[in-house]
C-alpha cells in the first residue's frame, strides 16, 4: 500500500515490479515551531503510514515526505507562481539539500528512515525561470523543480541518491522493508 498521491512515487516503486494500491493518506503537514527539516519529513512520512495503516492494518504501508532545504529554509511545493519563482532564485546558483523522510508500517510494526542529498544549481536567468514557468512543471514539486524533468537542466551536480531527490529512496526503502521481512524486487522479465 503507497500513502501518497505521488505519480513519480508510484512509478518507482513499480519499476521494481512490486504490485501495490494507492492509498493517500489527508494529515496536517503544519511545521512545529524549531523543526528541523529531515525531522519534519521523517515525523509527516510516518503520520501518513500510521493513517493508511489503521485502515489497512494487513498491509505492507509506504509513506514518504519530500521538502528542499536551502539552509534552515524548507520549500515545499509552490504555492502560484511568484512563490515558483521566488524559490527558484534562491535555488539558482547554490547548494540545497533534498530530504525524503520514509516510513513503512507491517503488522503494527513501524520502521522510519530520512534520506538526505545534496544538489548544486546552476546560475539560472531570469528568462530561464520564464521558461520553465511555462512548462508548468515546478507547480507540485518541492523546491518547484523536478530532477527527472525538464528542471534537471539546472542542475549541476548532485551528491547522494538520485531517487531521493525524485520522492522516493530507493536504497532505504530496500533496507526497511526487508528488516520488516519483505521483498519489493520482483523480476518482471526472465532472460
Amino acid at each position: 500500500m503507497l500513502a501518497s498521491a505521488s505519480p513519480r512515487r508510484r512509478e518507482l516503486l513499480a519499476s521494481l515490479g512490486a504490485s501495490f494500491f494507492v492509498d493517500p493518506p489527508d494529515i496536517d503537514e503544519t511545521l512545529c515551531a524549531g523543526e528541523a527539516p529531515g525531522d519534519y519529513v521523517v515525523r509527516l512520512a510516518m503520520a501518513k503510514a500510521e493513517v493508511v495503516a489503521r485502515r489497512h492494518p494487513d498491509a505492507l504501508v509506504i509513506a514518504a515526505d519530500t521538502t528542499v532545504a536551502l539552509g534552515s529554509r524548507i520549500l515545499g511545493k509552490p504555492i502560484d507562481a511568484d512563490d515558483a519563482r521566488q524559490m527558484l532564485e534562491a535555488l539558482s546558483g547554490n547548494e540545497h539539500t533534498v530530504h525524503t523522510g520514509l516510513a513503512v508500517v507491517r503488522n503494527a510494526t513501524a520502521l522510519s528512515g530520512l534520506g538526505s542529498t545534496m544538489v548544486r544549481m546552476a546560475t539560472i536567468s531570469e528568462g530561464d525561470i520564464a521558461w520553465y514557468l511555462a512548462t508548468a512543471e515546478p507547480y507540485d514539486k518541492a523546491g518547484a523543480y523536478a530532477i527527472q524533468g525538464v528542471g534537471g537542466v539546472f542542475v549541476e551536480a548532485i551528491e547522494g541518491s538520485v531517487s531521493n531527490v525524485i520522492g522516493l529512496p530507493m536504497t532505504l526503502l530496500r533496507s526497511l522493508v526487508r528488516r520488516l521481512g519483505v521483498e519489493l524486487m520482483v523480476p518482471t522479465t526472465t532472460y
